[in-house]
């Protein structure tokens, strides 16, 4: 264990910097995570981890386990310590690891499948790739505009999902049309006058695309799509947050 004295230390502005810009974590292809019960999903779910910061006097088996599979272990003080987190009170465990690699080869095999159309709330994006993978959806799409996927609060929210759900960044076009090549229909979620419910059509095996919190879907979804879909609503609400849509329309498709 190496322990940092200052906040001038290599790993310590590393992990900073993971957690600032997403332009680094994209250069480096490494992403950042935080908590026990996250270093805990990656260990189970086999990520390649690289630095892992412990709090002074903090200890845990799954730190060993980090060492044995090759991470690099730092402990520092508290005020060090916050140094590299992007969250207030940070847990005891801040790590980096090799962020999930997912191709368009992943759709090949998926029945179901969520596009995002320009979903920019990171909270949002991860709740969804959380519900995703609880009912074990074949894959998510991010197409033009969305939340970068490895950012610290898209990570936190999918509680160790991240390591998991095949999560693919394509154009939407180049997406829709991988889709259909393997015979999925796509829905587009939009009020309009020809839209159907959602319960109408066959989902056992369908693309469904999600719009942005404030513009819903755009005219490119709506020309890509071979339907237009709603979610039937009884009260005055105009519309759903993009979350609560998204999981209406997972468990639609998968129940």
């Amino acid at each position: 264990m190496i322990e940092i004295q200052s906040r001038q230390n290599a790993a310590l502005k590393h992990l900073a910097r993971l957690g600032r810009e997403r332009k680094y974590r994209r250069s480096t292809e490494e992403m950042l995570c935080e908590g026990e019960k996250m270093l805990g999903e990656a260990l189970r779910s086999g990520a390649k981890l690289k630095t892992v910061l412990v709090r002074d006097g903090w200890d845990s088996p799954f730190i060993k386990e980090a060492e044995g599979q090759g991470a690099v272990l730092y402990s520092a003080p508290d005020a060090l310590f916050k140094l590299a987190s992007e969250v207030e009170t940070p847990q005891n465990v801040i790590f980096s690891c090799e962020q999930p690699q997912w191709t368009a080869d992943a759709l090949d095999g998926a029945g179901q499948v969520l596009l995002l159309d320009g979903l920019q709330d990171p909270g949002n994006l991860g709740t969804i790739l959380r519900t995703a993978e609880a009912f074990a959806l074949g894959a998510v799409v991010l197409c033009e505009g969305c939340a970068d996927p490895f950012s610290p609060k898209v990570v936190r929210s999918t509680m160790g999902a991240v390591f998991r759900l095949p999560c693919v960044t394509l154009p939407l076009a180049e997406a829709a049309e991988r889709l259909h090549r393997n015979g999925l229909p796509l829905y587009a979620t939009a009020l309009h006058e020809d839209s159907v419910p959602l319960s109408s059509v066959s989902l056992s095996k369908a693309a469904v695309i999600i719009g942005s919190e404030g513009k819903g879907v755009t005219e490119q979804a709506l020309r890509l799509s071979d339907k237009r879909v709603i979610i039937p609503m009884k009260g005055r609400a105009e519309s759903l947050n993009a979350g609560v849509a998204a999981a209406i329309v997972i468990y639609e498709m998968t129940k």
